[in-house]
C-alpha cells in the first residue's frame, strides 16, 4: 500500500526560542544529537511515506544545506520557499494552501517544532481517511499544563466539536499539530494569503467533517528553551 505525502511546517520565526532561534530554525535546533526536524523524517521513512514537502520562510536557506534532497533517509524532499515567494511565513492554511499542488488529494501535515518520535503514520489509516469525505482528521493529545482548557472536544464517535457546542461526556483535549487533511479543508485560501489554520478547522466541524484520535505516547511542543532543554537532558 502506497504512503500519502506530508507536509511539514517549518516556516515560522520561534520567538518564544529565542535567542536559539536567533541565527537557527527552530526544526533545526538539536534534539538528542539530531536537528528536530529529523526525528519527523526517520519516523515518515520508517511508515512508509517516500514524499515529503518542508514550508520554509524564516532562514530558510539554512533548510536545502542540513537536509538536502531527503535521500539519507530514504525520502524524496521538496521545498515550499514562502519567504523567497511571498516574503514570510503564510500561517498553517496559507502554507498547505501554498503546498497543495506538490501534495495531492490527501495528504499528512505535521508540525516541525513538535517531538514525538514514537507516533506512528500509519498507512491504514491514512488510506481509510482518503477513502471517507472528511476534510481532516487531527490527533489530539491530553490537555498539557500550557494549555489547560484545550482546543476541541471529541464525543465518543470521533466527531470533533466546539467546545462550547459539545455534547455531554465529550472529552476536550489540545491539538498535536498531527492531522490529515484533503485540499478541502483550506478552501478559500487563495495562495499567499497567511491564514492560521484554526478557522479552517471550525469550517470542517460545522460542515461535519472532522474527526479525531488520541495520541497517547510521548509528545512534546518544543515551544520554549526549558522544554528544550528538558528533552536534551532526558
Amino acid at each position: 500500500m502506497s504512503q500519502l505525502p506530508a507536509l511539514i511546517l517549518a516556516a515560522g520565526r520561534g520567538e518564544r526560542m529565542r535567542p536559539l532561534t536567533d541565527t537557527t530554525p527552530k526544526p533545526l535546533l538539536p534534539v538528542r544529537g539530531q536537528p528536530l526536524i529529523a526525528w519527523h523524517l526517520q519516523a515518515l521513512a520508517r511508515d512508509g511515506v517516500r514524499d515529503v514537502v518542508i514550508n520554509t520562510a524564516y532562514l530558510e536557506d539554512q533548510f536545502e544545506p542540513a537536509l538536502g534532497d531527503g535521500s539519507r533517509w530514504g525520502l524524496r524532499i521538496t521545498y515550499s520557499h514562502e519567504g523567497r515567494d511571498h516574503g514570510g511565513a503564510l500561517e498553517t492554511a496559507g502554507g498547505i494552501a501554498k503546498a497543495l499542488p506538490l501534495l495531492g488529494d490527501a495528504f499528512w501535515v505535521l508540525a516541525g517544532d513538535v517531538f514525538v518520535p514514537g507516533f506512528r503514520f500509519d498507512a491504514d489509516e491514512a488510506e481509510a481517511f482518503r477513502a471517507g469525505d472528511d476534510w481532516g482528521r487531527i490527533w489530539l493529545v491530553p490537555n498539557p499544563p500550557h494549555v489547560p482548557q484545550g482546543d476541541f472536544a471529541v464525543d465518543g464517535d470521533q466527531r470533533v466539536w466546539r467546545k462550547d457546542a459539545a455534547p455531554a461526556g465529550a472529552r476536550t483535549g489540545t491539538y498535536s499539530t498531527i492531522g490529515l487533511y484533503r485540499p478541502a479543508i483550506v478552501d478559500g485560501v487563495r495562495v499567499g494569503d497567511k491564514a492560521a489554520l484554526r478557522p479552517s478547522l471550525e469550517r470542517a466541524i460545522d460542515a461535519g467533517r472532522l474527526s479525531a484520535r488520541w495520541l497517547e505516547g510521548e509528545w512534546t511542543d518544543v515551544g520554549t528553551p526549558e522544554r528544550l532543554a528538558a528533552l536534551n537532558a532526558d
